[in-house]
């Protein structure tokens, strides 16, 4: 564990990292006294420090996720004094009220990032490339292998396997992250094929993202259907862990497929025993992490975790100063990575 140079903005430390002229956390995976936060997902946001400080729009669904903490929100660009650092929380494209956290201090400019992608997405802001001398930066699907087709291709894609189905008298059942993923399906998919069923794990979290402001379609819950014949032209949304369950004897005949960048890889859905797999992912692609990091500006880049080793030597071979911050930064146990 590094503690960095004197005048790093942000260094490790066993609790996470931390910004020594604000004396304050991002992300971090033990308890501290103050915790600023990028996004709701629970390897970003976990339970147990004194004082979290996120985005505005990640007032719901961190109460959904972690009950009635001490929670300080504040609006995109908005500007706050923290010990000698001035800190402001800026669009991540990740998920609803996902930000990049930026440090200014002594005339320098840091931006931890995160989790972002850069494809447009009705259900969050989009990405806000922020000019600064250090960039931290993931790397989750940091090798070339990894590219994203456009998200309305996929959309289409799943409205044909979905219609098919329908067509057929058999239901849809589509496994996808519960917090993100799911919510950019609702808004993806062509309502007008069937109803909606969502697992009643994603349903909090939709009622987060409602009152937040953002549209979603009517979903509903399985046991509310009096009809079971409605399910067979149904879309049901579950996350992972529900694949192989019992839930799933309620629907009778179904197809099931993924939604994750996971499916780029070929063995993935085979593995899953799925009949599907829709490459979809809240990250950014390979093409996407060199755009964030070009469009910084930064002369030094921070990787945090993802194929670390992989992106920091691709970034010195471009001429960056670049290194790595070890990170307790991953997936939930629900969203299992399939490596190439």
């Amino acid at each position: 564990m590094r503690e960095g140079k004197i005048t790093d903005l942000v260094v490790e430390r066993p609790q996470g990292l931390y910004c020594p002229a604000g004396d304050f956390y991002i992300d971090p995976w033990h308890p501290v006294a103050r915790a600023v936060i990028t996004h709701a997902h629970a390897d970003h946001a976990r339970s147990g420090h004194a004082h979290y400080l996120a985005a505005s729009d990640a007032r719901h669904l961190l109460r959904a996720r972690l009950g009635d903490v001490d929670l300080q929100t504040i609006a995109y660009g908005e500007r706050l004094r923290i010990g000698d650092a001035t800190v402001s929380l800026h669009p991540a494209g990740h998920v609803l009220g996902s930000a990049q956290v930026r440090i200014e201090h002594g005339g320098r400019v840091w931006v931890v990032a995160g989790d972002y992608k850069l494809d447009a997405d009705r259900t969050c802001a989009s990405f806000e490339p922020m000019g600064c001398d250090v960039f931290v930066t993931e790397s989750t699907f940091g090798l070339p292998i990894y590219r994203w087709r456009p998200p309305g291709e996929v959309f289409a894609a799943i409205d044909s396997w979905w219609s098919g189905n329908a067509a057929a008298g058999r239901t849809s059942v589509l496994f996808c992250y519960a917090l993100g993923k799911a919510q950019r399906i609702l808004t993806g998919v062509d309502t007008s094929i069937g109803p909606i069923v969502a697992h009643g794990a994603l349903e909090s979290l939709n009622d987060a993202y409602r009152a937040t402001g953002v549209t979603l379609p009517e979903t509903l819950r399985v046991t509310g259907i009096a009809d079971k014949t409605t399910l067979r032209a149904a879309l049901v949304l579950a996350p992972p862990s529900a694949i192989g369950s019992p839930w799933l004897k309620r629907f009778g005949d179904y197809s099931d497929a993924f939604a994750s960048g996971w499916m780029q890889v070929r063995g993935a859905r085979r593995r899953r025993a799925l009949d599907r797999g829709f490459v979809l992912s809240d990250h950014a692609d390979w093409p996407g992490l060199s755009q964030a990091i070009e469009a910084t500006g930064a002369a030094r880049a921070i990787v945090t975790h993802g194929y670390v080793a992989v992106m920091v030597r691709w970034l010195r071979e471009r001429g960056l100063q670049a290194d790595a911050f070890e990170t307790e930064f991953g997936d939930e146990p629900e969203e299992v990575p399939a490596p190439p």
